[in-house]
């Protein structure tokens, strides 16, 4: 267990400090001047003397690794700065912001979950069957529409023309509704696949058939056994595409005008707003980080064969 302990700790510190650096420099080669949007010099009449002035105060004329090392030194006391643009502290922005993305990153698995688990164990039961073509036909719909077209085809139908839920803003559970079936549907076809490909494999291992010879019950059968054991590799390609959900969830707050951190952060990039960006890819990745790591221990609990073979590293060496 303290072999396992000190890996993650130098995974942790390594993964801290690439992610910082990488995210210093994006931020850094991302085109505009920062200093212009403080300035706003398309509204007023600016000098080149006042901006090279405050271009100096804040250190940009400082060589690159200079700058990544203040900054460096600011982000190790959990200082992410204040925004260039509305002058709030980077951390109040963000975190004023992840109730509203929660509830669309909670929306959206709850979705996904409702549609991607029946269509795929449908389809795993009754292979080869219509329904096997029809869950098949849907998953692969799903893949190939975008999740910017579908939330535009959803605003359409079930706000502009029924009126039946609004189109934009954060008014509510029912304001989430929209953007949620976007973000969810947009996630569910991989799901689906995937799951129904498990529950095959699972169905035919030896247990299985072992578990029908002592009597139990096909319902039994499915969830206790089939069900459990196809879950491992559903868990490993969430932890893996939770980037892409992440990014989802940055278009559909867009479109939605839903006041998340995904939407924070475009109109952060808009303004080239360094010390949002920054924050926002070092919170983001810490959050991938974390539920990788959950992801792992998940693992471990559901396929005991992992277990044995920590067992076994740990006794041989």
């Amino acid at each position: 267990m303290f072999r396992i302990l000190s890996k993650r700790l130098f995974e942790v510190l390594v993964f801290l400090l690439i992610i910082t650096f990488v995210s210093f420099l994006f931020a850094r080669l991302a085109p505009g001047d920062p200093v212009l949007s403080i300035l706003q010099v398309d509204d007023l009449s600016v000098t080149n003397e006042q901006i090279e002035e405050l271009r100096e105060d804040m250190g940009f004329n400082d060589p690159l690794l200079v700058q990544y090392g203040n900054w460096f030194l600011d982000f190790a006391k959990m200082d992410f700065g204040n925004s260039y643009i509305t002058n709030q502290p980077v951390m109040e922005m963000i975190f004023s912001g992840v109730p509203a993305t929660l509830e669309l990153t909670a929306g959206a698995l709850v979705v996904m979950i409702l549609v991607a688990v029946p269509l795929g164990s449908l389809a795993a039961l009754y292979r080869g069957t219509w329904i096997d073509q029809l869950s098949r036909g849907i998953s692969l719909m799903g893949a190939a529409v975008p999740s910017f077209w579908l939330g535009l085809i959803l605003i359409d139908l079930l706000a502009v023309r029924s009126g039946m839920l609004p189109t934009m803003g954060r008014d509510g559970i029912i304001s989430a509704i929209l953007p949620s079936i976007t973000l969810g549907l947009a996630i569910t076809s991989v799901y689906v696949r995937l799951l129904r490909s498990s529950l095959i494999d699972s169905l035919g291992h030896e247990f299985i058939r072992a578990a029908r010879a002592r009597g139990l019950s096909e319902t039994r059968i499915f969830f206790a056994h089939a069900f459990r054991a196809s879950l491992p590799p559903v868990i490993t390609v969430f932890g893996v595409s939770l980037g892409s959900l992440i990014g989802g969830v940055v278009v559909v707050e867009v479109i939605f005008a839903y006041p998340g951190i995904g939407k924070m952060v475009v109109d952060a990039i808009r303004g080239r707003d360094y010390p949002v960006i920054q924050g926002y890819i070092l919170i983001m990745a810490g959050f991938v980080f974390i539920v990788n790591s959950l992801a792992d221990l998940s693992l471990r609990y559901l396929n005991p064969e992992l277990r044995l073979k920590e067992k076994r590293d740990e006794g041989w060496n």
